[in-house]
């Protein structure tokens, strides 16, 4: 099976990089300026899917592989790796961790069983590697849980104390701690002087409970608000295009006329 377009891209890409004759702006990208163009290209990956747009899906993920391929590329000019040794690693790890399809084949494991396996073999690896290195075990929550989104790394975190049977034990003791965490931002909201600082760390153990919430629903927080922006955006943009077929100016309208319409909007979503 040849990869005719896979191969001209990378022959792109180096030429891009090439030092004499290669793009002014992809010759100054480093492995750090480009964090900020690969978050953005997963994310608009992400909204086409949601989007169920195959054709905006193909363009995005085309994004994301160029980041990849950029990152592949500035590691190989300094000698620390390049795509072919990235391809290999990565397809060792497959072989590792899916015993059931190139060991003991086995088509009656379930996808629940896929994933356990999976983790159980992860750690494997990792207690090898730490053998290896001479240092204290680390933590079992350390800094990593935070390169995530902080809704996504407080689903982590809970995910990662539950296994220790560090959690609640049912999603009505976590509404409760919720209630807690939203009763002690009020106190501090009403409070002669504000203290933003106060005000902040309040409103952050809020969060962190209300995402734990969800973890006990089975739900991914950081999915959950995606889906209420997503909800809010289209109810917006409906409400402006009511407010357009009154020929009115939504940026005059005061703040209960444009709540009239809002209202109107969720009507019109009920019929």
């Amino acid at each position: 099976m040849g990869h005719v377009n896979f191969e001209k891209l990378c022959v792109v890409v180096a030429a891009l990089r090439a030092p004499k004759t290669g793009c002014p702006w992809d010759l100054q990208q480093t492995h750090q300026s480009l964090l900020k163009y690969l978050l953005e290209e997963c994310y608009e990956f992400i909204n086409s899917v949601a989007e169920k747009n195959p054709e905006h899906m193909q363009e995005e993920i085309g994004d994301v592989l160029l980041q990849v391929l950029l990152h592949c590329t500035i590691a190989d000019e300094k000698n620390l790796f390049n795509l072919e040794s990235v391809a290999k690693s990565l397809t060792e790890k497959l072989i590792r961790r899916h015993p059931h399809v190139f060991a003991k084949k086995d088509q009656n494991i379930s996808p629940a069983e896929v994933a356990e396996n999976w983790k159980k073999i992860k750690e494997k690896e990792k207690e090898k590697e730490k053998e290896k290195e001479d240092h204290l075990p680390e933590n079992l929550i350390n800094q990593n849980f935070l390169i995530f989104p902080a809704l996504f790394s407080a689903n982590k975190i809970g995910e990662k104390t539950n296994e220790i049977g560090f959690d609640w034990e049912n999603p009505q003791q976590v509404a409760y701690k919720v209630e807690e965490e939203w009763q002690e931002l009020k106190e501090e909201m009403v409070k002669s002087k504000i203290d933003r600082n106060k005000i902040e760390e309040e409103l952050g153990d809020f969060l962190f409970s209300s995402a734990q919430l969800a973890r006990h629903f089975d739900l991914n927080p950081e999915e959950t608000l995606r889906k209420a922006n997503q909800k809010f955006i289209k109810r917006f943009n409906k409400m402006e295009q009511l407010i357009k077929q009154d020929q009115l100016d939504i940026k005059t309208l005061k703040q209960q006329d444009m709540d009239q319409y809002w209202n109107e909007t969720k009507r019109l979503e009920n019929e």
